[in-house]
């Protein structure tokens, strides 16, 4: 990197001293007590957007430099000072962790390495507007890869359902066995159900592609900044119009937590009919040994574990979002420290979409599946009873009529433990024979 990283090894009290060191301290004659800064820092966390913080004070300086606001030498040192603190953090070099946020923490850090010069980077810009901007920048990025992940998913189960074009197995309604059909066709039905998820990830990257750099705490800034140029710089295609809503707007992440929750409800229902059609009940498939885990008691077990915990971290999702709604459903405008505990859920839920995403293709592609134990599962529960009542609703006989005889039909064949395909056909005529009408 071209440069000598000073002071590695602190001791003890230099770490204490800097931990007390506060962006806004001017204004206290006292520090905080030791466990309201623990209460209240969010460096343990947020350290996770020390990428996104980077990028947008890069963009932030060279606004400020084209803006003859700082000059082009000074933008120029403060950004190489930026770099080198990325590059210390990711080589462990430098922990965030030590300060009250993340942001702090790069402030302070820049401070040290280039002297009173860093203080300038915050010029036109308030900790409300910054952790917004990098709450954008980390979202944008998660849903573009959480729709290539479901992209992933939905090609393994159209593969599948490739495979199993002609295999025939029992549809179902109210889990009663109802009418036949193909393997594909059952698979393709969650193929859909993404495709509409994607969709809804496509349409929040809308709301989230949009920058809040530059409203300041709340009510903008008397320095002639250019929003436009920096969003262009940071890839946004809009800028808040309301300077209010750009620091408190939490919007995009409740609707990326609400597509998240329904994307959940798809793969956790796929899930429970894995797990389902793997038990010796059903018994229409067999999930991979990398994909299940045995008994410690039970030799013979082989538990659908993966598909499992996909059912159970659903809920961890739907609990993110309640509690994220929890958080803003009254807040006066703008900022509240409130919306601090909008990371840590956000965070928990992108890795569990992500996890979840990442894990299920596998499952279906590498899953067996009995065609045979499937197909014959079609031959018992009077399957075939919609056909014959359409039949002779085609030779004239009104469905709802024909809906009756068929149905009279089945109660016959249960008592004479019979199926329709083994009806007589004097045992139908007499059923044919009987009709009203």
């Amino acid at each position: 990197m071209g440069f000598t990283y000073e002071g590695i090894c602190h001791s003890k009290e230099r770490e204490i001293e800097m931990n007390m060191r506060k962006l806004w301290s001017g204004r206290f004659e006292k520090p905080l007590q030791e466990k309201v800064q623990k209460f209240t820092a969010s460096s343990s966390f947020d350290k996770k957007l020390y990428k996104e913080d980077i990028k947008g004070s890069c963009a932030h300086v060279k606004m400020l430099s084209k803006c003859n606001i700082i000059t082009r030498l000074e933008a120029a040192h403060i950004i190489r000072g930026l770099k080198e603190i990325e590059y210390e953090i990711e080589e462990g070099l430098f922990d965030p962790e030590a300060y009250e946020d993340i942001h702090s923490a790069i402030e302070i850090r820049l401070t040290e390495k280039i002297g009173p010069l860093g203080g300038k980077l915050h010029t036109a810009r308030s900790r409300n507007d910054q952790v917004a901007l990098d709450e954008h920048l980390y979202l944008k990025k998660e849903i573009q890869e959480i729709i290539e992940l479901i992209t992933l998913l939905q090609q393994a189960l159209k593969a599948k359902g490739e495979e199993h074009e002609d295999t025939v197995m029992p549809g179902y309604t109210h889990m009663q066995r109802a009418q036949p059909i193909t393997l594909k066709n059952h698979l393709m039905a969650y193929y859909y159900k993404l495709e509409r998820d994607r969709e809804r990830f496509q349409d929040c990257y809308k709301r989230t592609d949009v920058m809040p750099l530059g409203a300041g705490a709340l009510a903008g800034s008397s320095f002639p900044i250019d929003k436009e140029f920096t969003a262009s710089l940071l890839g946004f295609e809009k800028v808040y119009e309301n300077t209010l809503d750009a620091v408190s707007d939490r919007d995009y992440i409740l609707e990326f937590m609400s597509a998240s929750s329904i994307l959940m409800v798809h793969l956790s229902g796929l899930c429970e009919e894995l797990i389902l059609w793997s038990t010796k009940e059903f018994d229409f498939i067999e999930l991979d040994d990398s994909h299940t885990t045995g008994s410690s008691i039970m030799p013979q077990k082989k538990n659908p574990d993966v598909a499992e915990l996909i059912r159970g971290k659903t809920g961890r999702v739907f609990g993110a979002l309640m509690a994220m709604l929890t958080v803003v459903k009254a807040l006066p405008l703008a900022y509240n420290r409130d919306l601090q505990e909008d990371k840590e859920q956000l965070f928990d839920v992108v890795d569990t979409v992500k996890g979840t995403l990442d894990v299920l293709p596998d499952v279906i592609s590498m899953m067996k599946v009995k065609t045979r134990n499937m197909k014959k599962a079609t031959e018992k529960g009077f399957l075939d009873a919609t056909e014959l009542a359409d039949e002779l609703a085609k030779k004239g006989i009104p469905f709802r009529k024909a809906h009756e005889i068929v149905g009279r039909m089945v109660c016959y064949c249960i008592k004479q433990n019979k199926e329709l395909k083994d009806l007589t056909k004097d045992e139908i005529n007499y059923f044919l024979d009987k009709r009203i009408g």
